[in-house]
C-alpha cells in the first residue's frame, strides 16, 4: 500500500522568522488565530484549550509539542467523570513530540493520523483504544515505543515507519487490517500475545534486532513478504488461522522459527536462511519453493504437506515428522486446536523436483504423492524411519472376477499419473493434479534406478527390489528400446516379475511340471519296458561264440495311458528334471525331447523363484 504525501496547510506565521523559530514551524493554524498551538500566546493557548471538551475533533498537523504542551492538551480532553482521555478525530501528521509522549489509555473515537510524525524519545500508547482507523505511516520513533495492550478497531497502518529503539506491541489487538509494510524496527520488537483479527501485513519490514511474536494470534491471513530478520526471531506458540506468507523473507541469524501453528498455507518460497536453524511447524501446507539454506537445517512438522521443489541447500537438511505435539520452553505442549478432528499428524512430501538431494534426509515422511522427476543425486537421498510410497491399485476396488492384478510394490506418483493417462487405463491409478506435469517411462527409469541405489546403500534390499521392478517396468514400456529387447523384458516380467516375484516363478514351474507329467504319460513313457535280447552264431568247427546284446526301441503307448503306474514314472522323471538329473527311464522319442525341454526350463524357473525369495529376505 502506498501513502500519499500529507496535504499542504497554511504554515504558522512564526515559521518565517528564523530568529523566533530557528527550526521553522509547520504547524497548522489554530482556528481563529494565525499561529499554531505551539506559538500561541499563553493567554490565547489557555483560552483555546479551555474550550476543548473530551471527544473533540482536533487538528495539530505539523505542530511541535513539548512535554508540557502535550500534557496540557491531554488534560483538556480528559473526562473527569470516567477518568479517560478522549479524542474525536485526531490529526497529528508531521507533528513533533519531545520526550516523553504518553497517550496511555487514551481513547481515539474517530479517525487518527500520526503520518510522518516524529517522536524524539519515549513514546507510549499502552492501553490506548483506537475506535477508528489509525495511521502511523512514515512516522519516526526515536526512543522506546510501547503499544502494549492497545486496541485498534479499524485499519492500522505503520507503513514505512521507523522505530529506532525497542518497541512493544505485546497483547495489542488489531481488529481491522494491520499494515507494517516497509517498516524498519531497529531495536528489540515484541508482538508477544498480540491479536490480529483481520489481515496483517509486515511486507518488506526490516527487523534489525530480535523480533518476538510469542503467542501472537493472527485470525486471518498474515504477510511477511520480503521482510528481513537480521537477528533472532521468536514465533513460539504463534497461531495463524489463515495463511502465513514469508515469501522472499530473509532470516540472517535466526536459530529457530516456531513452534507455531498455521491452519492454512505457510509460505517460505524464495526465503533465505543464513545460519543453522530449526523450523517447527504444525501447518496444513508448507511451501518452500526456491527457498535457500546456507547452513544446516532441521524442519520438524505435523499435519503438513510440503512442497520442496527447487529448494537449495549446501549442507545437511532434515525433514521429519514429529509424532508428539511440540513442547514449548515452559514445558507445556503447543496448542493445536486448529487441527481438531484431523485424521492424523503425518507429514507428506508433494515435490522434490529440481532439488539436489545429496544432503537431504527424510524421516517418517509419506512420499506417496511426491514428484521426484527432475531431482538430482537421488541415489544419495537418505530415508529414515517409516517413509512410505504409493502402491498399485488393489483388487478390492475392482470387480472380483477381473483377471488384471498388480503386484504390490512401492510406486512413484508419476508412474500413477502416467498409467492413469494411458488409453484403457485400469481404475485405481491416480490422475495427475494440476501443475504436476507429464513424464513418461524415459524420465522415470533413471529415478527408479537412483532410488534403488539409495535403498541398496542403506542395506534395504526389499525396498531396492521394488524400485528395481519399477525401473524394469519403465524400460519395458519405454519407446527407445528395440523390439527384441522389449520381448525379452516382457518374457522376464511374465515368468518371474524380473526375478522378484517367487509366486510367479513357482506358478510357472508348477505349470511346467504338470505339463511335463501329462506329456510323459500321454506320449513319453513306452508301452512296455524294452527287454534286452542276445543273438549270436556258433561256428561249425567250434571255437569262440560271439553274442550281440541289443534292446528294442521303446514303443509308443497304446490303450490306457493315464494310470497310476505311468503317473508315478512321469512324476519321477519330472522331479529329476527340475534338478538337472536324468531319470534313466526308457522313453519314446517324444518323451526324450519332453525330458530335455524340462531339464532346460524347470531348473531355471526354480532358480528364479529362489532368487526372488532371496531378494525379499536379504538385508
Amino acid at each position: 500500500m502506498s501513502t500519499s504525501p500529507p496535504p499542504l496547510w497554511q504554515h504558522c506565521a512564526h515559521g518565517a522568522d528564523p530568529v523566533a523559530d530557528p527550526v521553522g514551524c509547520r504547524g497548522i493554524h489554530v482556528p481563529g488565530h494565525t499561529a499554531c498551538l505551539a506559538h500561541l500566546s499563553g493567554t490565547d493557548r489557555d483560552a483555546y484549550l479551555t474550550g476543548l471538551a473530551p471527544g473533540t475533533d482536533i487538528d495539530f498537523r505539523g505542530t511541535g509539542f513539548t512535554r508540557s504542551l502535550l500534557q496540557a492538551l491531554l488534560n483538556a480532553v480528559h473526562d473527569l467523570s470516567t477518568g479517560v482521555t478522549r479524542f474525536g478525530n485526531a490529526q497529528f501528521d508531521s507533528a513533533t513530540f519531545e520526550e516523553p509522549a504518553q497517550f496511555e489509555t487514551a481513547v481515539f473515537e474517530g479517525y487518527t493520523s500520526f503520518v510522518r510524525a516524529t517522536f524524539t524519545g519515549f513514546t507510549s500508547f499502552a492501553g490506548a483504544t483506537f475506535n477508528g482507523d489509525a495511521r502511523f505511516d512514515h512516522a519516526v520513533f526515536e526512543g522506546y515505543t510501547s503499544f502494549a495492550g492497545a486496541t485498534v478497531k479499524g485499519y492500522a497502518s505503520f507503513e514505512s515507519a521507523i522505530l529506532t529503539s525497542d518497541a512493544s506491541f505485546e497483547y495489542a489487538t488489531f481488529k481491522g487490517d494491520a499494515w507494517f509494510e516497509s517498516t524498519i524496527l531497529k531495536g528489540f520488537t515484541s508482538f508477544a500475545h498480540a491479536a490480529f483479527e483481520n489481515g496483517a501485513s509486515f511486507e518488506s519490514v526490516a527487523f534489525e534486532d530480535v523480533a518476538s511474536f510469542h503467542s501472537a494470534a493472527f485470525e486471518c491471513d498474515a504477510s511477511f513478504q520480503s521482510a528481513t530478520f537480521r537477528s533472532g526471531t521468536r514465533f513460539e506458540s504463534a497461531t495463524f488461522h489463515g495463511d502465513a506468507r514469508f515469501d522472499s523473507a530473509t532470516f540472517l541469524t535466526a536459530d529457530r522459527l516456531g513452534p507455531l501453528v498455521c491452519a492454512g498455507r505457510l509460505v517460505l518460497s524464495g526465503g533465505k536462511f543464513g545460519g543453522p536453524v530449526t523450523l517447527s511447524f504444525a501447518a496444513r501446507y508448507l511451501e518452500c519453493r526456491r527457498t535457500r539454506w546456507a547452513a544446516t537445517a532441521e524442519i520438524r512438522l505435523r499435519y503438513t504437506t510440503v512442497d520442496f521443489a527447487h529448494a537449495v541447500f549446501e549442507y545437511p537438511l532434515t525433514i521429519a515428522s514429529e509424532a508428539d505435539p511440540f513442547v514449548l520452553a515452559d514445558g507445556s505442549e503447543l496448542a493445536e486446536g486448529a487441527f481438531a478432528g484431523a485424521p492424523g499428524a503425518g507429514v507428506g512430501l508433494a515435490s522434490l523436483r529440481g532439488v539436489d538431494a545429496a544432503h537431504l534426509v527424510l524421516a517418517d515422511v509419506d512420499l506417496s504423492l511426491c514428484l521426484f522427476a527432475g531431482a538430482v543425486h537421488l541415489d544419495q537421498l537418505r530415508l529414515e524411519g517409516a517413509c512410505t510410497f504409493g502402491s498399485p491399485p488393489s483388487p478390492a476396488g475392482r470387480r472380483r472376477w477381473s483377471l488384471v492384478r498388480f503386484t504390490q510394490r512401492r510406486v512413484l506418483a508419476e508412474e500413477h499419473h502416467w498409467r492413469a493417462g494411458r488409453a484403457g487405463a485400469v481404475r485405481g491409478w491416480n490422475v495427475a493434479v494440476l501443475g504436476a506435469g507429464r513424464v513418461g517411462p524415459l524420465q522415470l527409469a533413471p529415478v527408479y534406478r537412483a532410488l534403488r541405489k539409495a535403498f541398496e546403500d542403506g542395506k534395504h534390499e526389499p525396498g531396492a527390489a521394488d524400485f528395481y521392478f519399477g525401473e524394469m517396468e519403465m524400460r519395458r514400456h519405454a519407446d527407445d528400446i528395440p523390439r527384441g529387447e522389449r520381448g525379452l523384458l516382457t518374457a522376464y516380467w511374465a515368468l518371474s516379475g524380473y526375478g522378484l516375484r517367487a509366486s510367479r516363478a513357482l506358478a510357472w514351474l508348477g505349470t511346467a511340471m504338470v505339463a511335463t507329467v501329462v506329456l510323459l504319460m500321454a506320449f513319453g513313457i513306452a508301452q512296455d519296458t524294452p527287454k534286452q535280447t542276445a543273438t549270436g552264431t556258433v561256428p561249425a568247427g567250434g571255437g569262440e561264440v560271439t553274442f550281440t546284446i541289443d534292446k528294442e526301441d521303446p514303443k509308443n503307448p497304446t490303450g490306457e495311458r493315464f494310470t497310476g503306474e505311468r503317473f508315478e514314472k512321469a512324476l519321477n522323471i519330472t522331479l529329476n528334471s527340475v534338478v538337472f538329473r536324468s531319470s534313466g527311464q526308457d522313453l519314446t522319442t517324444t518323451g526324450t525331447y519332453v525330458e530335455m525341454t524340462a531339464r532346460l526350463t524347470e531348473p531355471v524357473l526354480l532358480g528364479l523363484a529362489v532368487l526372488a525369495v532371496r531378494n525379499r529376505l536379504k538385508r
